[in-house]
């Protein structure tokens, strides 16, 4: 884990170094640029893989090709990025599927409560009929999609005043959530009183008590200090998300035929290396924000499951999401409503 750290720090002020000096990083002129965007800072694991990868591109096409990573949301906001990747202006962008879904409805799929138990049945999941499925509804949209999608992690609920250990610890309970029809209906349905509050305020709302918890990866509560307003984390791993790397479609047919395969070899391989970095940052993060203070407990699955089925949750996701959407998700997890 040192090592990694130490891997992250390093890449992380040679990323900086690279956008303070581009001539440095870039001393030959390329035919062809990929303007690639993210939301994460620099030192996370999957911009340290991106930046491999596009060592790895620029060598392996004698420098005629170059992928120009801007991390941390230096061209826009997501949706704002979304609209140029759409346009061109923005050739490749990383992007959960729970924001996609403003565009494609059905890429929140992954997204449904409970629904994965565990990272094993993530991963045979997206990588297998499911992920194809996903794709393929993503290429009605006019992008192209890497075939491997990469670990934004399993998300975990945090508290202030008591640890949410069964369904009704959440009844009435204030909780921060994205601004998400997927994620208020999540909460509602446990009796919770749902708050869509931008992530930039949620260290403050949580400070003033406007919520009473929030739900992130942990490497986003550590990131954020949120363990600074919070007491409790429940290990509930109620949701995963992943990012979808993302290409325009005419910039990608642009490349050549052995271009594009070296592409998707080199970002597809960055992926699976990320998902390693963030299993193993993950774990060590449990170890870190208990030393800081947090108190960690990890309830039971089944009565939220449970809870959710009785709500009708399930039933009303299944139509919105539709039958043959509905039925890849439940060949991957098992029945769920």
């Amino acid at each position: 884990m040192t090592d990694f750290l130490t891997r992250r720090r390093i890449g992380a002020a040679s990323l900086g170094l690279a956008l303070a000096l581009p001539a440095l990083r870039r001393p030959l002129a390329a035919e062809t640029v990929l303007r690639l965007s993210t939301n994460l800072p620099p030192s996370h694991p999957l911009n340290q893989r991106l930046m491999e990868a596009a060592t790895a591109i620029g060598q392996r096409s004698d420098g005629k090709l170059e992928l120009r990573l801007f991390p941390a949301n230096q061209l826009g906001a997501d949706t704002d990025v979304l609209s140029q990747l759409r346009s061109g202006a923005v050739q490749m962008m990383t992007l959960s599927g729970l924001i996609l879904s403003t565009l494609v409805p059905v890429a929140s799929l992954n997204g449904v409560g409970f629904a994965f138990p565990d990272y094993p049945t993530v991963w045979r999941a997206m990588d297998g009929a499911l992920g194809a499925f996903l794709r393929g509804e993503i290429a009605k949209a006019g992008l192209t999609p890497m075939t491997r999608i990469w670990d934004n992690g399993f998300r975990q609920i945090t508290s202030a005043a008591k640890p949410v250990e069964k369904p009704e610890d959440l009844a009435n309970f204030k909780i921060r959530v994205p601004v998400s029809p997927l994620w208020t209906s999540l909460f509602r349905a446990f009796g919770a009183a749902p708050a869509s509050i931008n992530f930039a305020e949620t260290y403050s709302a949580l400070q003033t008590r406007l919520v009473d918890g929030q739900e992130n990866p942990l490497p986003v509560i550590e990131t954020a200090r949120l363990y600074e307003v919070q007491k409790f984390c429940a290990m509930t791993n109620h949701m995963w998300d992943g990012f979808w790397l993302l290409a325009n479609r005419r910039a990608f047919a642009g490349l050549t035929t052995g271009q594009q395969e070296m592409v998707q070899q080199e970002l597809d391989a960055a992926a699976l290396r990320e998902r390693e970095d963030l299993a193993t940052l993950s774990t060590a993060l449990e170890t870190t924000l208990s030393a800081r203070g947090l108190r960690f407990n990890t309830p039971d699955p089944a009565p939220f499951r449970q809870k959710l089925q009785q709500a009708g949750f399930y039933e009303q996701w299944k139509t919105r999401y539709g039958a043959e959407a509905w039925g890849q998700l439940e060949a991957a997890v098992g029945k769920l409503g």
